[in-house]
């Protein structure tokens, strides 16, 4: 069976011209989620996930339909080659039904691996370099050793209660607590 999945990320905006097409490829049901493709829970994608049975092709107008990121992407298509369906974009004529569809599908994720593990080695390289001048990454602590000391002078001396002190040195109650 094959079945479409469509979606936007704003309920303005229409889902029309994605069915039209999904159902002129032959989808026999489409599921259709109005929703940010940032977020990873949609309903509807949930339950076509759901329902996949072996031999099901999933088919989307373009892959960024179904996943913001290449990642996204991986994982999904994995989920339904693991309940032995197929996937399907219309737009970058990518069908992990056939050999050369799969074939290009890997290469897209062999690219997206190479590219995640050179992003890793460049992160670390600049951070062994910062570290080499002297610098360190996070954020710059919101209290300094003096106000540190201050902090815990004031609330085992002079017994104050941590929200006032929080509220003198102008940072959350959480930190004054680590303090």
């Amino acid at each position: 069976m094959i079945l479409g999945y469509a979606r936007v990320s704003t309920d303005d905006q229409l889902l029309d011209a994605q069915t039209d097409a999904l159902e002129a490829a032959g989808a026999e049901r489409v599921f259709a989620d109005k929703i940010s493709g940032s977020t990873r829970k949609r309903p509807q994608l949930d339950q076509l996930l759901d329902q996949l049975r072996p031999g099901d092709v999933i088919v989307v107008t373009k892959y960024d339909r179904l996943a913001r990121s290449l990642r996204d992407l991986l994982d999904i298509v994995e989920t339904i080659q693991e309940r032995s369906g197929g996937f399907r974009s219309l737009a970058e004529d990518i069908d992990t039904t056939t050999p050369a569809g799969r074939l290009i599908f890997h290469v897209f994720a062999s690219i997206a691996q190479f590219e995640r593990e050179r992003i890793s080695e460049r992160t670390k390289e600049g951070l062994e370099a910062a570290k080499k001048r002297g610098r360190f990454g996070g954020r710059p602590p919101a209290l300094s050793p003096a106000q540190r000391a201050e902090v815990r002078r004031m609330r085992d001396e002079d017994g104050r209660r941590l929200s006032e002190i929080a509220s003198l040195f102008k940072v959350s109650v959480k930190t004054v607590r680590r303090a």
